[in-house]
Order: C-alpha cells, then sequence, then structure tokens
C-alpha cells in the first residue's frame, strides 16, 4: 500500500509578514498568501487527488480552496477539514513576536539562539517543542508527544480513506511539516523554514513514510 501524499504549506498570513508565532491563532492569508495558493494550485493543476484536506484553520482551509482553483484534473471542489493537521499550539507564545520568543526560550536551554530555526537546528524538533511546552507559564503549549499523537491519528486516518495508488492533498503549517520530517528521520530537512505555499511529497505506506520532495515550490507535476 503506497498513498502519494501532497502536503502543502499554507499561504503567507498577517502574522507571517509581522514575525509573530500563530500556532492556533488564525490570521488571514495576506494578498502574497493568496498568490502562494494560486500558484501551488498551478504547479498542481494536472493531478487528480482523489482527496482534498486542510487543517481547519482558516488560513489552511482557504489555500487549499486557492490550490483547487486552478486544478484542471478533476479534483474535489472543497476541502475536507481535519483539525489533526494543525500547527502545533503554542500556547501563551501565540501572537507573540518571534525574537521576543526566541529570547524567552533561550533561558530554557543551555545556549541562546537568534532565531526559532537556530533552536530547532541546535536542538531538534521534539526538543524544540518540549521547550515551548516547559517555558508556557499556563502549560497549553503542546509538547512532542502531545503534538506527534494528534498528527500520526491524523496519517492513520489518511489511511483509513484511501487506497493503493491515490493522490492525497493535505494542507497544513510550517511547524507540523519540519516536525513530521525530523519524525521520519530527515532532520537535515527539519532544520529549514518551509516556505508559503511549499510542497512536500510523502510516500504513505501501511507501516512507513518516505520523503522524495521538500520545501518545493517550482516543481510543475
Amino acid at each position: 500500500m503506497a498513498i502519494n501524499l501532497y502536503i502543502v504549506r499554507h499561504g503567507e498570513t498577517y502574522f507571517n509578514f509581522l514575525h509573530r508565532f500563530q500556532g492556533w491563532s488564525d490570521a488571514p492569508l495576506t494578498p502574497k498568501g493568496i498568490q502562494h495558493g494560486l500558484n501551488a494550485g498551478t504547479r498542481l493543476a494536472n493531478i487528480h487527488f482523489d482527496g482534498v484536506y486542510s487543517s481547519d484553520l482558516t488560513r489552511a482551509v482557504h489555500t487549499a480552496r486557492y490550490i483547487l482553483k486552478n486544478n484542471t484534473a478533476n479534483s474535489p471542489l472543497e476541502p475536507n477539514e481535519l483539525p489533526d493537521f494543525r500547527e502545533q499550539f503554542f500556547g501563551s507564545f501565540e501572537g507573540i513576536d518571534s525574537e521576543a520568543v526566541t529570547t524567552t526560550l533561550s533561558a530554557y536551554t543551555t545556549k541562546t539562539f537568534d532565531t526559532y530555526s537556530d533552536l530547532i537546528t541546535g536542538y531538534g524538533m521534539a526538543e524544540t517543542m518540549n521547550t515551548i511546552r516547559l517555558a508556557d507559564p499556563f502549560t497549553f503549549a503542546e509538547n512532542d508527544e502531545q503534538w506527534w499523537q494528534r498528527v500520526s491519528h491524523g496519517f492513520d486516518d489518511i489511511r483509513n480513506r484511501h487506497h493503493d495508488g491515490d493522490n492525497v492533498l493535505i494542507v497544513s503549517h510550517g511547524t507540523t511539516i519540519r516536525g513530521i520530517a525530523d519524525k521520519l528521520n530527515r532532520h537535515d530537512l527539519a532544520s529549514n523554514a518551509v516556505k508559503n505555499g511549499a510542497l512536500m511529497q510523502i510516500e504513505l505506506m501501511s507501516n512507513s513514510a518516505n520523503i522524495s520532495r521538500f520545501n518545493d515550490d517550482t516543481t510543475v507535476f
């Protein structure tokens, strides 16, 4: 069994533009973000998708709709919303400037970091998620175990809905995409910030998965 997953990061939002932690907060797409969705749709226009899904956050739902607007291969007209593919929940850090969050997180590590990506490179995705949870004074934020429990449930859901050879589109989020890459033992890929509208392609088998493309915003399929 192999399901072909095309996982796309949503288009740019106003929180992305303002360099704020977003998580489960629901900032709308910018005009550039709308174009990210349309561009992804153009690159994927010739693929017939047997299923189309997005996280239930508005930026992902809208990006999926813009992708489907340019699809010419008789794919579904609307995405199904799957909360399992949401972004990590950042708890008390939602909406906070990313530099301020990074400064706070550095107090819980043995080294200081200039950017969130530097923290991921230095400690890995799992430890980064756990540090966010540790640093959240109200402990709202998800840790690695909580995040992966729901995302892996999402993959099982996709396996149950689809068959060998199906093409499936999922619109998700930057940290979630990086976290998935890390769980699939591609720590080298997880160190890279995911571009808005970029694609990760995965071959999803019954008990495993392989990444064939990551952070791809140029390939026309």
